[in-house]
């Protein structure tokens, strides 16, 4: 079975992800406000997905090009942003085509725990930043993601682990990548960037009558971490 295919369900996924408390009430006002101002700077989204956030970015006056590595997400992104954004198909774990110092800000969200080895990407996004030029992105939390992977182990192993996701009446086979807090910190720090925040936020307090049992899950137990790291 293919796993991480979102080819296989793109419509129902970005459905979801546009309105669901993980994502439209945790993770993108979290990683936006992270942003900060984006007038003017040359953003790269990597893992753009649909658009949501090149479509916030868009809004803030950021000059954005978006990259995925699935063609059916990248057509719903091209419809939602219709041409107001660069889009195209690139896979994180590839040289990406683009030169050096082409971007002031690269945003990659919820896409880093898709990843066997941060070590190319992370080296390639520094390649792409402009002196002084950040990289914010979210990622799966290590103790949760230690937690959902039903292991009571070793947490400061690097291992994959596999979750079926039912979408359109299929089971969709997820594969994620557990790495350790520690391991995040020497990845970045061994491509050249200096973490400048982290941040285990609170969901949107409007979520609290939308998804009640969600709100209080996220107000309790960290799902997602967030970084903001300087090329140095």
């Amino acid at each position: 079975m293919v796993e991480n295919n979102y080819d296989a369900f793109a419509s129902s996924y970005q459905a979801d992800n546009e309105n669901n408390a993980w994502n439209a009430y945790y993770e993108r006002p979290a990683i936006l406000s992270m942003v900060g101002d984006a007038n003017g700077h040359r953003v790269l989204d990597a893992g753009c997905g649909g658009g949501a956030h090149a479509a916030a970015l868009l809004d803030r006056g950021a000059i954005l090009t978006g990259i995925d590595s699935s063609a059916g997400l990248l057509e719903i992104a091209q419809r939602r942003l219709g041409g107001r954004a660069r889009l195209l198909l690139a896979d994180l774990n590839e040289v990406l085509p683009f030169e050096d110092g082409a971007f002031d800000l690269i945003l990659a969200s919820l896409v880093m725990h898709y990843l066997p080895d941060w070590s190319l990407p992370l080296s390639e996004f520094n390649r792409l930043l402009s002196d002084g030029g950040r990289l914010v992105f979210s990622t799966h939390h290590p103790f949760m993601d230690h937690q959902s992977a039903g292991r009571d182990d070793n947490y400061f192993e690097t291992y994959s682990f596999n979750e079926t996701w039912k979408r359109d009446g299929r089971d969709i086979e997820m594969r994620f990548w557990h790495r350790p807090l520690h391991a995040m910190f020497d990845a970045l720090k061994s491509t050249g960037f200096q973490i400048d925040m982290l941040s285990e936020p609170q969901p949107d307090p409007r979520a609290q009558s939308l998804f009640p049992d969600a709100y209080n899950s996220l107000r309790t137990k960290p799902r997602f971490i967030f970084f903001s790291a300087v090329k140095s």
